[in-house]
C-alpha cells in the first residue's frame, strides 16, 4: 500500500507538471493520449483477468500500472503481445509511421512513453514554424512555464536540445516575427495613405460636379468644402451656450433660484456683447475665450441646481417654434423688400435722368440729331436692339460693345426707351457718342401702330380684372398678403418696352439680323462672329440654361392646361433672353409674332403662366431657336453668388439677371466692377449727381 499511494503522488505531481507545460508552451497544445485507467499492483499474486474477459466476452480488466501516466501494462495470459493498449492504437492511428516507431522503440527501451521523448525527437514533418519559444514567451509566461520537480521525478531519458541549435532557431523566428510585422506596418500605411487620397480625389471629383449646377444654394456654407473647413466653430459654440443659459435661467427662474438667475443672465449679456454680428471666428472680440470658460462654468452649476430633461425639452421645443415663425416673417420681410427695392430707381440715377432731360429740351432742333443716319437701315452692317429707360445701364451697354468690338464703325445700336427718359437718353448719347459706330434713340410711345387692337397685352391691360390684379384698390393690409403677388408687379412686366422685342421685323422692317441684348448685360468681347452662326433655318439663337432637372419648360409652364401638355414637352431645354440673334427673315417667313399673338391671347386669365416675356418667348420659339455656346452668354449675377470666376472672364457677354443689378445697393460687391469698368465717373453730370464706384 506504501508503493501505491507513493505511485498516486508521483503519478499526480507528474499530470500537473505536464499540464503546465501545455500552459505554458503556448502555441499548440500537448498530444492528449487517452490512457487506461490502471489497478494498482497488490503484494500478492499478479493480478488475472476474470473469466468473462478470458472467454472474450467483455475488455479485460486494467492490469497494473507500469508507469505513473501512460501505462505499458503487461497483460498476463500472454495477451500483451497480441492485444495491443488502447493508447497505443488511437496513438498508430492518427500519427506518422516514423513518429510511432520512435515511440515503440523507446518504450521498448524504457518500458515508459515519455512525452518529452515525442516532443523533441518528433519527425521534421510535424514541427511547426511558428512555435513559440521559450525565449519569445512574456516574462509572466515563463513564470508560468518554469515548474521546479526533484531530480527523480523527471524522466531520466531526457535529452535536451543543443544550445546552439536552440539560438539558431530563436533567432531565425525573431527575424520571421519582424518580417511579419514590417509588413503588417507597411500594408497600414498602404492603406492609410490609399484613404486619404481617395477622400480628396472624392472631394475634388464634388466640387467640380458643383460647378456644374447653376444654384444659388451651392454658393453658401457647407461644411465639408475646403474653403469653409471650421471657419465658425467658436461662434456657433458661444451661441450654443446662449441658447442653454436661457434655458437653464428660465427653469432657475421657475424654482425661485435668483442668484442663479442673475448669473446666468449675466453671462448671457456677456457672451451675446462678445458675439456681436459675428459669422467667423475671425470676427469675435478678443475676450470670447474667457466669456466661453465663464458661461461653461455657470452652465455646469446650472446642470447641479436645476436640470430637468423633461423641462428642458419643452423650454427647447418652445424655442424652435418661436425661431421658426421669427424666421418666416422674416423670409417674408425680406422678399417685400428686395421686390421693393429692385423696382425702385437710385436717387443719382434719377438725378442724371432729369439733369439730361432738362439740357436736352434746352437744345435746338437741328442740335438734336444724330450724325450717320444713312447706316440705320444698312443690311450689311451689324445691328443692335436695345429696350431701356434707365441711361447709366444703357450707357455701359453702348461702351462695352464698342470698346471690344474689332471694326466700331461697322455698329449700329438701336436703342428704343419711354418718353419720360426720351430726352435723357438723346442728350447723353449727343454727350458721349460711341466712337464711329451709329446710335439712334426712338420713344415706344410713337409707335402709332402698337396699340391694344393690334397688342394682346395692351388690351388686356385695359381690362377690369388686369387693373385689380395690377393695381389693387384694396390695398393688402398685411406683409403676407402682399408679398405672394408682389413680384409680378413690377412695372417691367407691365411695360410695353419689356413687350417690345416680339415685334422686331414692325420696329426694323429693314434689317435681316439683329442682336438684341438687354440693359442688364455686359459685354467683354467682340460679337460680330454671331452673325456667322448658321442658325439651320431657326429663328432665334440664344444659350440654353437647363441643367439635368432645372430651368426646363415645366418650371415656366402650367402643364395642367391641356393646351401646354398638348403641345409642349415639359422637359423640353429653357434659353436665356438677354443676347440673342434673329433672323428677321425666317422670322416674316414664319409669322413669328402671329405665334406670339396666339398664345398671348389664350392667356388672358393667366391660366397658361404667370407673367414676364420668357415663358411667352419659350412658346413662340418652340423648335425655333438654336442653341449657342455657352461662352457667348454667361447668366446669374444678379443672383448667384458661386458664378465660377473662369466662366465670367471667358464670356463673350455677362449678365445680372435677378434682382441684385449692378446700379442698386443690392449688387454683390464681387460682380459689380465688371460693370462699373465702363462707366466715367469723373464725367460732370455723374459727378454732379454723386454717383461714385
Amino acid at each position: 500500500m506504501k508503493n501505491s499511494g507513493e505511485a498516486k503522488r508521483r503519478h499526480t505531481a507528474l499530470r500537473r507538471a505536464a499540464s503546465r507545460r501545455r500552459i505554458g508552451s503556448g502555441s499548440r497544445p500537448a498530444l492528449a493520449l487517452p490512457r487506461r485507467r490502471c489497478r494498482p499492483r497488490s503484494s500478492g499474486s499478479p493480478a488475472r483477468p476474470s473469466a468473462e474477459a478470458e472467454e472474450g466476452g467483455a475488455p479485460p480488466a486494467a492490469p497494473p500500472c507500469c508507469h505513473p501516466w501512460w501505462s505499458s501494462c503487461s497483460y498476463p495470459n500472454g495477451k500483451n503481445d497480441d492485444q495491443e493498449p488502447t493508447a497505443m492504437k488511437n496513438l498508430k492511428s492518427f500519427l506518422p509511421k516514423e513518429v510511432f516507431d520512435a515511440i515503440t522503440a523507446r518504450q521498448q527501451e524504457s518500458d515508459t512513453l515519455s512525452l518529452d521523448f515525442f516532443r523533441n525527437h518528433a519527425s521534421p514533418s510535424w514541427k511547426t514554424n511558428d512555435l513559440v519559444t521559450e525565449k519569445s514567451m512574456d516574462v509572466d509566461d515563463k513564470a508560468k512555464a518554469e515548474i521546479s520537480l526533484p531530480e527523480h521525478d523527471l524522466p531520466t531519458n531526457r535529452s535536451p536540445k543543443d544550445p546552439d541549435e536552440h539560438q539558431a532557431d530563436n533567432a531565425a523566428k525573431v527575424a520571421r516575427r519582424k518580417l511579419r510585422e514590417t509588413r503588417r506596418e507597411k500594408r497600414a500605411m498602404d492603406l492609410v495613405h490609399k484613404d486619404d487620397e481617395a477622400h480628396v480625389k472624392q472631394e475634388n471629383a464634388a466640387i467640380e460636379r458643383s460647378k456644374a449646377v447653376d444654384s444659388a444654394v451651392l454658393g453658401k456654407y457647407s461644411i465639408w468644402r475646403k474653403e469653409n473647413e471650421n471657419s465658425d466653430s467658436t461662434v456657433r459654440l458661444m451661441r450654443d451656450q446662449i441658447i442653454m443659459a436661457r434655458v437653464y435661467s428660465a427653469l432657475a427662474k421657475s424654482k425661485n433660484k435668483s442668484d442663479l438667475y442673475q448669473k446666468l443672465q449675466t453671462r448671457i449679456k456677456e457672451s451675446q456683447r462678445a458675439v456681436g454680428d459675428a459669422s467667423a471666428d475671425a470676427g469675435l472680440h478678443h475676450s470670447a475665450p474667457e466669456k466661453i470658460i465663464a458661461m461653461g462654468q455657470v452652465l455646469s452649476k446650472a446642470r447641479e441646481e436645476v436640470y430637468n430633461c423633461m423641462a428642458i425639452t419643452q423650454k427647447l421645443r418652445a424655442m424652435l417654434q418661436s425661431a421658426d415663425e421669427q424666421v418666416r416673417c422674416l423670409k417674408k420681410q425680406s422678399t417685400f423688400l428686395s421686390q421693393l427695392a429692385a423696382k425702385t430707381i437710385p436717387n443719382s440715377i434719377h438725378c442724371l435722368s432729369m439733369r439730361l432731360t432738362i439740357d436736352y429740351y434746352l437744345l435746338l432742333l437741328e442740335e438734336r440729331k444724330f450724325p450717320r443716319s444713312e447706316n440705320l437701315e444698312n443690311p450689311n452692317l451689324y445691328h443692335y436692339a436695345l429696350f431701356s429707360d434707365n441711361v447709366l445701364a444703357a450707357s455701359v451697354v453702348v461702351n462695352s460693345t464698342i470698346m471690344n468690338a474689332k471694326k466700331p464703325e461697322k455698329h449700329v445700336f438701336h436703342l428704343v426707351t419711354d418718353k419720360l427718359n426720351f430726352g435723357a437718353m438723346n442728350m447723353w448719347f449727343l454727350l458721349n457718342p460711341p466712337g464711329k459706330a451709329t446710335i439712334h434713340v426712338e420713344n415706344v410711345d410713337e409707335f402709332k401702330w402698337l396699340n391694344s387692337s393690334y397688342c394682346p397685352v395692351l388690351r388686356q391691360l385695359e381690362s377690369a380684372a388686369m387693373k385689380e390684379y395690377y393695381f389693387k384698390a384694396d390695398r393688402p393690409t398685411s406683409l403676407s398678403a402682399g408679398s405672394s403677388n408682389l413680384k409680378y408687379r413690377n412695372p417691367k412686366y407691365l411695360s410695353m418696352l419689356n413687350h417690345l422685342r416680339f415685334y422686331l421685323p414692325e420696329v426694323y422692317p429693314k434689317v435681316d439680323k439683329i442682336l438684341f441684348l438687354d440693359d442688364d448685360i455686359v459685354v467683354q468681347k467682340d460679337l460680330t462672329g454671331l452673325w456667322d452662326v448658321n442658325l439651320n433655318g431657326k429663328v432665334n439663337g440664344a444659350v440654353e440654361t437647363c441643367g439635368e432637372s432645372f430651368h426646363r419648360f415645366d418650371k415656366y409652364l402650367n402643364f395642367s392646361n391641356p393646351h401646354i401638355a398638348r403641345n409642349f414637352d415639359p422637359n423640353a431645354c429653357g434659353w436665356a433672353y438677354g443676347m440673342n440673334i434673329f433672323d428677321l427673315k425666317e422670322w416674316k417667313k414664319k409669322d413669328i409674332t402671329g405665334i406670339y399673338h396666339k398664345w398671348q391671347n389664350m392667356n388672358e386669365g393667366r391660366v397658361l403662366w404667370k407673367l414676364g416675356t420668357l415663358p411667352p418667348g419659350l412658346l413662340t420659339f418652340y423648335k425655333l431657336t438654336h442653341p449657342l455656346d455657352k461662352s457667348w452668354h454667361v447668366l446669374g449675377l444678379g443672383y448667384n453668388p458661386s458664378v465660377d470666376r473662369s466662366e465670367i472672364d471667358s464670356a463673350a457677354v455677362v449678365h445680372y439677371n435677378g434682382n441684385m443689378k449692378p446700379w442698386l445697393e443690392l449688387a454683390m460687391t464681387k460682380y459689380r466692377p465688371y460693370w462699373t469698368r465702363y462707366i466715367k465717373y469723373d464725367h460732370p453730370y455723374i459727378r454732379g449727381c454723386n454717383l461714385r464706384e
